[in-house]
């Protein structure tokens, strides 16, 4: 915590804010400005001044108190930098006031010691604290700026101290330089010579990195400020930031790369409407890319969208702070899971639980074979994310179990947030702040057999094997009867991405309605898929929304995506219950639930839904109320946040961008002690026949051997 800091009459500013230029001089833009009561605002900073601060004495030892190579100046921003890069916060709190006898101790020093002191303790700063990237740009120029900073102090002409020939043409002559333009090369000299002992501490330092320095940037404030007004200074510090693309390099906003495997098209799936949307949410306060490993053939005016594998994936994870990705990004990127980038690993499709039902046309051994890698792929993502994303509080319970498999719910983890909401968040599918609008009619008077005036139910996504709609065309079957008026028209049969397979479900669904005669005239198929742009045109010609599926694993975890777009068009809902919207529609009010494979249940609901106005109209409007928390800006809320402070998960533990040696966090650690704990346990268990069958066992597990029998 860091006090605010008034002059020792409390009238004027000393310390309200840790500011910092790029090149490592620590600075109080506001000092001895009036107390006005402007200032008078918590807010995060970089680093207390020493004048007064507060910190835990446990963290404060823990961390390694101030550096006594600094001496005099500096210590503090060098402690607040390192305390923000593990992750801590340092907090300006405005009620803690402290009186300050302005520079009292600074009579000791003359100007061109207190010079020197600034210069040496600013490059050891920069040198410790800067990750590889913001190092390799900023040093060489701090260093060049460092010696021209001290000629300008002095108002030395550089262009007289041309050492190419002697000056004033006197060979053996001596030049005379003022203590002051030496502050800078005696500073870069100090740097050289605390080396070793600074590689060492650099090095102990960014293995701990749990923040980045594109994060910290902001906590710098006006980085880029010279901090020195003398003309021949200005310019160098203008050729350096130039040069060396210091400008472009420190800002704050982060480089998020967004992945899916999704191809990118007009006519897009789930996944890849979610990815987009996770973009834009995003390109407001970051340089954002949504990159396709199956295709893209969309542009955006507000983040790039591009499509790329191999070489050029990894160009594009190279160049990313954080990325966001789904599915099998690991599997084609595997140099990620050994890299420091910040992963955000989205699973809010349990996959592997899909696959037990999208696998089943494979065959046994694909279908075994399938759930396995699908399951492999996953723990994978588990155990190397910095923070997931999963689309509800049920699902977040599944994975929190998957994640304790995984030994991530540990106690680094636990310590650090005990809800674990550091570790995972809530971030279902949503819909759009704005009311869709209907351009054309897509069914009614559209499709030959459906007329302005029928009853519309809408299967608004694609038919998959875990979903039911046999019990729905034996539903509309019955009703047809009562009502001749009823049709139902699937939105899409074919999945716009060419890997996902043909399911037998669907040849079914189109099989089951042909026997009963209702193709054409009570039930329509599009053969191909809305494009994402135009489906208000066809959700504001329906009359109800219909989602129905099976009973099985898939269903109690799954967040049905479709549902959304029926609460974006304000329509009643009727689904199967057992999922996370069956309980929602029923707490809610949003339409009407009905039992698994219940033909009559599913067949009075929807007759209620379409023929009862006034159960209708209630349903519609808990809908609308209902569907406003519901809104991309609301739902994206938790990465939003955690990618303007994006941070190592605090069980990861990386050394300059490669991963130190970790044992698996439920490997037994051998030692001679532990393995003569166990001899004796073995010998009171069973004897030297058991210490002998436990040692072989041992010995198999080391060489790879196969089990006994």
């Amino acid at each position: 915590m860091a006090s605010k800091v008034l002059d020792w009459d409390g009238n004027l500013i000393d310390y309200v804010d840790g500011s910092m230029t790029w090149f490592g001089m620590g600075y109080k833009r506001e000092v001895e400005k009036p107390d006005t009561g402007e200032f008078d605002v918590a807010k995060d900073v970089l680093f207390g001044t020493g004048a007064a601060m507060f910190v835990r004495a446990e963290l404060y030892r823990e961390v390694g108190g101030f550096d006594e190579r600094f001496f005099m100046f500096y210590e503090d921003v060098d402690l607040g930098w390192r305390l923000n890069l593990l992750g801590h916060r340092v907090r300006y709190v405005p009620g803690s006031i402290a009186y300050h006898k302005h520079h009292a101790t600074m009579n000791k020093f003359g100007s061109f010691r207190e010079s020197y002191l600034l210069e040496r303790n600013a490059l050891l700063a920069i040198y410790k604290n800067y990750d590889d990237e913001s190092l390799a740009k900023a040093l060489p120029a701090a260093m060049a700026l460092a010696v021209r900073r001290s000629f300008a102090r002095t108002g030395t002409d550089t262009t007289a101290l041309d050492l190419q020939r002697s000056p004033g043409g006197d060979e053996s002559g001596t030049l005379q330089i003022e203590k002051m333009a030496l502050t800078g090369p005696y500073a870069i000299d100090y740097l050289v010579e605390q080396l070793p002992s600074l590689m060492e501490t650099r090095a102990e330092l960014q293995a701990l990195r749990r923040r980045s320095d594109r994060e910290l940037f902001p906590l710098f404030r006006h980085a880029i400020e010279p901090a020195y007004a003398v003309e021949s200074y200005l310019e160098a510090h203008r050729v350096l930031i130039e040069a060396f693309g210091i400008a472009e390099h420190f800002v704050s906003r982060q480089r998020v790369l967004v992945v899916t495997g999704e191809p990118l098209l007009d006519r897009m799936a789930g996944p890849a409407i979610r990815a987009w949307e996770i973009a834009s949410a995003l390109s407001g306060d970051h340089d954002v890319r949504l990159l396709s490993t199956g295709g893209a053939h969309v542009t955006s005016d507000s983040f790039e969208v591009v499509h790329a594998t191999g070489k050029r994936l990894r160009e594009a994870t190279d160049w990313a702070d954080v990325i966001v990705f789904q599915g099998f990004l690991l599997e084609g990127a595997p140099w990620l899971v050994e890299s420091s980038k910040i992963l955000v690993a989205d699973v809010y499709d349990p996959m592997h639980l899909e696959q037990l039902e999208q696998a089943r046309d494979l065959g046994p051994g694909g279908r075994d074979l399938a759930v396995k890698e699908t399951t492999r792929v996953l723990n994978e993502q588990l155990r190397r994310a910095d923070f997931l994303l999963c689309a509800s509080d049920k699902q977040r319970d599944f994975w929190l179990g998957q994640l304790a498999g995984q030994g991530r719910v540990n106690a680094s983890v636990y310590d650090e947030d005990e809800s674990l909401d550091s570790l995972i968040a809530v971030v279902p599918f949503g819909i759009p702040a704005e009311a869709p609008v209907q351009t054309r009619h897509a069914i009614r008077d559209a499709v030959a057999g459906i007329g302005p005036e029928d009853k519309v139910i809408l299967w608004g996504g694609g038919i998959y094997n875990w979903f039911d709609p046999l019990t729905l065309i034996r539903a509309v079957d019955r009703l047809r009867v009562r009502h001749p008026d009823v049709r139902l028209y699937f939105m899409g049969l074919k999945h716009p991405n060419p890997g996902v397979p043909d399911m037998r479900i669907a040849w079914e669904t189109q099989q089951l309605a042909k026997e009963l005669g209702l193709v054409g005239s009570h039930v329509f198929f599009n053969e191909g898929w809305v494009p994402y742009a135009e489906r208000a045109d066809y959700l504001l010609d329906a009359d109800v929304g219909v989602s129905t599926h099976f009973h099985h694993v898939e269903t109690a975890y799954s967040f049905r995506t479709r549902i959304l777009d029926y609460l974006w068009a304000s329509l009643p809902i009727v689904a199967t219950d057992g999922d996370t919207f069956g309980t929602l529609i029923a707490r809610h009010g949003l339409g009407r639930t009905v039992p698994a494979e219940d033909v009559d249940a599913l067949e009075l609901a929807l007759e209620e839904m379409l023929y009862d106005t006034d159960a209708a109209e209630q349903a519609r409007q808990s809908v609308r109320q209902f569907a406003g928390g519901y809104v991309w800006s609301t739902v994206l809320t938790p990465l939003v946040e955690f990618c303007r402070l994006p941070r190592r998960a605090a069980d990861l533990r990386y050394r300059l961008g490669e991963p130190e040696t970790m044992a698996h966090p439920f490997e037994r650690r051998t030692s001679v002690r532990s393995d003569a704990a166990l001899t004796l346990r073995y010998l009171r268990a069973g004897g030297v026949g058991e210490v002998g069958r436990r040692a072989a066992g041992r010995v198999r597990r080391v060489l790879g051997g196969g089990t006994s029998t």
